[in-house]
């Protein structure tokens, strides 16, 4: 692929970066139905980019970003993989050294070319899309107790999910736990209808997702039957020993001190445990505080045990998502201020 900066006219036009692409089939990709992915391209960088034949011209002030966003992708498609939506938001925060956490074009271009950080499951393949994600994942794999923290979007819960499929399809556990706190935020366990697993399980659904996205139905309701699966409260690992399993506790930041220190003790031999939480939606009573806090202020030293933090910038849910969360913490900020 050839990259040919035009030199600045002197009428004052825009400079463009041109483009060429040898493979005409993988540039239709590249472009996507309609010119999707370049229109997305431009939304997000603020350029313009003209497709002609088998060239790209692209023009503003953040060209040299984009040509290099446009070079990823098509190291993508020439490996093999597909271009999505998600995926062109990924190059962008990745590639964006002016943030000063994102790697050069080349690491890019070789980590796409050589497959690396993707989490295989029975029905897709996962791929982190920040740097934060990055780390997260690498943890994940390298430890067998990890903290995941940051606010709703992150995707804390769904790679820790992710790799815990990953472990279990490849043999490394034996088991999947998936637990979380069953904390009101506003309702009343109490006054919804059914058994107990009735309702408990509006409160484990996040985690039943999860499952759906990376196993399929029928091979997911078996493991369930098994217990090789297993999605339950908090309260309900009380006096359990977890061996060879990998176990997830989600929104930790509603455990009480009490039920945190209960809840790591459980970790046995041949297990793995992570813990996901969002420190701004605690929804334990007023003056109970929140046992991820405290198992952040104990174990942050700890050697062994990793700490990864997210922020809105990581979000991966609907750019107005981050926006939302940026506001809130705004408002927080000059409430205290």
């Amino acid at each position: 692929m050839a990259i040919t900066p035009l030199a600045a006219p002197t009428d004052g036009t825009p400079v463009e970066l041109s483009l060429e692409f040898p493979d005409n089939r993988l540039l239709i990709e590249l472009c996507g139905e309609f010119d999707r992915n370049l229109a997305q391209i431009e939304h997000l960088l603020s350029v313009h980019v003209l497709h002609r034949g088998n060239r790209l011209a692209v023009l503003g002030d953040a060209r040299e970003r984009a040509a290099e966003v446009l070079r990823k992708l098509y190291a993508r498609l020439e490996a093999g993989r597909g271009v999505e939506p998600g995926d062109i938001d990924a190059a962008i925060r990745l590639g964006g050294s002016d943030e000063g956490t994102g790697a050069r074009a080349g690491d890019q271009i070789e980590m796409f070319q050589r497959g690396a950080l993707e989490i295989g499951t029975r029905k897709k393949t996962v791929e982190p899309r920040t740097a934060a994600q990055q780390d997260y994942v690498r943890n994940l794999f390298a430890h067998e107790l990890a903290f995941g923290i940051g606010p709703a979007g992150t995707g804390k819960t769904y790679l820790a999910v992710a790799v815990g499929v990953n472990q279990l399809i490849g043999g490394q556990v034996d088991k999947i736990i998936l637990s979380r706190p069953a904390v009101e935020a506003g309702e009343r366990l109490g006054f919804l209808p059914g058994d107990m697993k009735e309702k408990v399980d509006p409160y484990m659904q996040p985690l039943y997702d999860a499952l759906n996205d990376f196993l399929p139905g029928k091979q997911l309701q078996k493991l369930m039957e098994e217990k090789t699966i297993e999605i339950a409260p908090l309260a309900f690992m009380r006096g359990r020993t977890l061996s060879n399993a990998y176990v997830v506790l989600d929104e930790a930041q509603n455990a009480t001190a009490m039920q945190m220190k209960m809840f790591l003790t459980r970790l046995g031999q041949g297990s793995r445990m992570v813990i996901t939480g969002d420190r701004s939606q605690v929804d334990l009573p007023r003056g109970v505080p929140s046992g991820l806090a405290e198992a952040e202020r104990i174990l942050g030293k700890v050697k062994g045990i990793s700490f990864n933090y997210f922020t809105s910038k990581d979000v991966v849910r609907h750019p107005m998502v981050a926006k939302i969360i940026e506001a809130y913490d705004a408002d927080a900020g000059g409430q205290t201020g």
